[in-house]
């Protein structure tokens, strides 16, 4: 497919974001390798702007558009994070965005949203469809549509994400980050497996939101009913197109993980790191506690995709859980 995104649609990307998106750090943790047996390199994307990886590829989007497009707007869909980040580029490029939103999404990503300018027209998850809505609004006002990941600058804006753990790790043996439409994994796979020869690459999902592991095993995308999970950044039904034909060549398996596990994967973070993790952004963390990936030995690349959750879900989702202090 010619839209197929490569390593220099990922370095131009790079090039884009430079001064614009940070640079995230990379963290370890002792006690995290003793856990796993594995040295593990965590990318931590909940520091990026808008608190979430996402900012990495609407920006690298929008940045794209024309004078003309910039001047009409902007429409996107999205549970919370590219909504965020959609809104914060629109601001930063000088264009408004529309932002079509579940009505149950977090009240503090709608917030956010709001609160870098754009329009929110909600929507019901779970008897409308998004994508009909944001065309509907794209045509009715001129607006350009800019994906949640199915779009070649989307999916090369994210893989900077790899692109900069590789840089600054050097060679990884494997590399795990969340999985929800495919954005992130796509662009991060095209990153690192041209980087790192022979790497593993490993997808989590919620097991409550499985549509790409089903997809790989079919060998065709497979539509599931709309996930009921606390990563409601990973609540896809189905992948998306482009990035399906990405991930099918480049993702080796995906790992399923419980809500219970990422909630444990957020309170180790939270105890033993002191980093702020929403359930997605746990998820390669949790399998990798869970012992739903094993990888003895080796060097781990993985995602902490993002941290937009509200201090009061967060202690609600973690305060039934051992709260004994811990030392990294």
């Amino acid at each position: 497919m010619a839209s197929l995104i490569t390593i220099e649609d990922v370095r131009a990307a790079a090039e884009r974001l430079a001064g614009v998106a940070l640079r995230t750090p990379v963290f370890t943790s002792r006690m995290l390798n003793e856990r796993v047996g594995a040295e593990v390199f965590l990318k931590c994307e909940n520091l990026q702007r808008g608190g979430a990886f996402k900012f990495r590829g609407a920006y690298n989007a929008l940045a794209e558009l024309t004078s003309e497009q910039l001047a009409r707007g902007v429409v996107a869909w999205s549970s919370g994070n590219h909504a965020q980040a959609v809104a914060l580029a629109g601001r930063l490029l000088g264009t408004s965005a529309v932002i079509v939103m579940p009505e149950d999404a977090p009240a503090s990503k709608m917030a956010a949203a709001k609160g870098y300018g754009a329009e929110v027209v909600t929507y019901d998850r779970y008897g409308e469809d998004r994508t009909a809505i944001g065309e509907a609004l794209a045509a009715e006002r001129g607006l350009t549509v800019i994906p949640p990941f199915d779009h070649p600058r989307v999916m090369a804006g994210q893989g900077t994400a790899a692109l900069e753990l590789v840089e600054e790790v050097g060679p990884l043996d494997a590399f795990l980050a969340p999985v929800g439409g495919g954005g992130l994994m796509a662009g991060c796979a095209t990153a690192v497996t041209s980087l790192c020869p022979g790497v593993r690459v490993i997808g989590v999902e919620p097991v409550d939101g499985d549509d790409t592991k089903r997809s790989l095993a079919a060998g065709r995308r497979v539509r599931i009913p709309v996930p009921r999970t606390i990563a409601d950044a990973q609540a896809a039904d189905i992948p998306g197109e482009l990035t399906f034909a990405v991930n099918q060549r480049l993702v080796e398996e995906i790992a399923l993980v419980t809500d219970d596990e990422l909630v444990a994967g957020m309170s180790f973070l939270f105890d033993t790191m002191k980093i702020v993790a929403e359930p997605t952004g746990a998820a390669a963390v949790a399998a990798l506690l869970s012992d739903r990936v094993r990888l003895t030995g080796r060097r781990i690349g993985v995602v902490i995709s993002g941290g937009n959750i509200s201090a009061s879900y967060f202690a609600a989702l973690v305060g039934g859980r051992d709260t004994r202090e811990s030392d990294d």
